[in-house]
């Protein structure tokens, strides 16, 4: 079978689904490549024919995909066409997400042929308490070139599109987790739930270093900040993704969520990206 171009479709505020998800068409050495970046804002109606490689990359928030995302992703379809979903998460789980995206693209006309789960930085992520900092890594981007390629070899197998076979995502591997490691989180998680103390509804900022250039409302995917009012943040519109704290060029805002601290001590084994195919 013959995919005349690659059509790559991501939500990624702070770049990690973005580098995943191109790193995985480098792989196929498709060099016809078109880009759909929901981060921003939603697509316009679009559907892509049989003839195309789909490639859905998403983070995953609190186990599932983030909710903004599905949104965005609802005007867009396709023609049973070849389809590869990907999650990334923080290293701690994705839970259902990968199923959910799964749950999307079957009735939109998309044939999952490859899904795939990586890591990349998680949100909450900071130089006191990193949580899977810098990834995805060198290695974790080889690995999704290396996907990539296993991807076009299937399709190029493939002597039809009724050849061309689709996974069960809910088959793919899931990575190993310490079952003592997951006891004593969730412990902590509830006794800091009922302890009352409260948490930070969106990021902070820092008054004498911000210089209100507009960078973080320019790039809040949820259009929290409004330009010239950047010392506040819309606590409810804010989906806690940190964009605008991990590329404020001032490194004015913060966001000190007690979870951050809690993922930095109990996932400090770092997870290595798993595919099916």
């Amino acid at each position: 079978m013959i995919v005349k171009d690659a059509h790559i479709i991501y939500f990624s505020p702070t770049h990690t689904s973005e580098q995943v998800a191109k790193a995985i068409v480098r792989g196929t050495g498709i060099e016809e490549v078109q880009i759909t970046d929901i981060t921003l804002q939603p697509a316009d109606e679009l559907v892509l024919p049989e003839s195309s490689l789909a490639i859905i990359a998403v983070p995953v928030y609190g186990g599932h995909v983030a909710p903004l995302a599905m949104e965005r992703l609802r005007n867009i379809r396709g023609t049973n066409t070849p389809t590869v979903i990907v999650v990334i998460y923080g290293n701690r789980a994705y839970e259902k997400a990968l199923m959910e995206l799964d749950e999307y693209a079957l009735p939109n006309g998309f044939k999952i042929i490859a899904g795939g789960t990586f890591i990349g930085e998680h949100s909450y992520s900071t130089a006191e308490h990193p949580i899977s900092a810098g990834r995805p890594s060198v290695d974790d981007l080889e690995l999704a070139c290396a996907f990539g390629n296993r991807v076009m070899q299937k399709i190029e197998a493939a002597t039809e599109p009724d050849k061309l076979y689709p996974v069960d995502v809910r088959n793919i591997p899931r990575p190993r987790q310490p079952f003592f490691t997951l006891l004593r989180f969730a412990r902590k998680v509830m006794a800091l739930r009922k302890s009352g103390k409260p948490f930070p509804a969106a990021p902070g900022v820092e008054e004498g270093k911000c210089t209100h250039c507009g960078y973080c409302a320019l790039h809040c995917p949820a259009k929290a900040i409004a330009k010239g009012n950047e010392l506040h943040t819309d606590a409810s519109l804010c989906i806690k993704c940190c964009a605008c704290v991990k590329q404020c060029p001032q490194r004015a805002r913060t966001y000190d969520s007690p979870f951050g601290e809690l993922l930095a001590k109990y996932f400090t084994r770092q997870k290595e990206p798993k595919t099916i195919l």
